[in-house]
């Protein structure tokens, strides 16, 4: 049995984890194994590099918050990705390259394109089979966050011109490989994004 690796993209308060224990559940009921991850910090060196990233104080450059997101995605790749994938499990991972593209990228206004070489190369060329795209106006998701959170991130923190350039570049990268994404309004029900999730994600078990 071949290995699977589907990840969930989208801005913050798209709804991503909760998607993701749903398919998680689902898959285990169709008899795989599952293995989840996050970036930054699907590992113990992860959690580390988490912390600088997300919670550190202070400012950091563009450029170095690249390279940090970069090292934790090489070394998930290598200690806990590949690994996985080689025994046949199904990784579910929240986040992934293309984060690293929209927010560092867009986001941060680097270029796109060396962002995702970077990436690339810290992963070993390593692309999912299925990225899941949960699309929301960053004002909902702002105000989702609103009501989880007494305290936001260093990126959730950012200002609204930030995470529209995140969205618009998410929605740039799944028009450029229709065949990987998978777009699904964010703002419809829980249970009819986690209906049009498994139905496509039978299609590759």
């Amino acid at each position: 049995m071949s290995g699977l690796f589907i990840t969930l993209e989208g801005g913050d308060g798209s709804g991503k984890s909760t998607q993701s224990a749903l398919l998680a559940s689902w898959l285990e009921e169709q008899g795989r194994t599952i293995v989840l991850s996050r970036e930054p910090g699907g590992t113990e060196l992860g959690v580390e590099l988490r912390e600088i990233i997300l919670h550190r104080r202070g400012y950091i450059a563009p450029r170095a918050e690249a390279l940090l997101y970069a090292a934790d995605r090489a070394h998930n790749i290598a200690t806990k990705i590949r690994p996985a994938l080689e025994r046949g499990d199904v990784v579910l991972q929240d986040r992934y390259l293309d984060s690293s593209v929209a927010y560092q990228g867009a986001g941060r206004v680097l270029d796109p394109t060396e962002v995702r070489n970077l990436s690339l190369w810290a992963a070993e060329d390593l692309l999912p089979d299925l990225t899941i795209l949960l699309d929301l106006d960053e004002t909902v998701g702002r105000s989702r966050l609103d009501q989880s959170r007494t305290q936001y991130d260093r990126l959730e923190a950012e200002k609204q011109d930030f995470h529209a350039r995140v969205r618009a570049s998410y929605l740039e990268l799944a028009d450029a490989e229709p065949e990987r994404f998978l777009v699904l309004p964010a703002a419809d029900s829980i249970e009819s994004i986690a209906s049009a999730i498994r139905a496509r994600v039978a299609t590759l078990l």
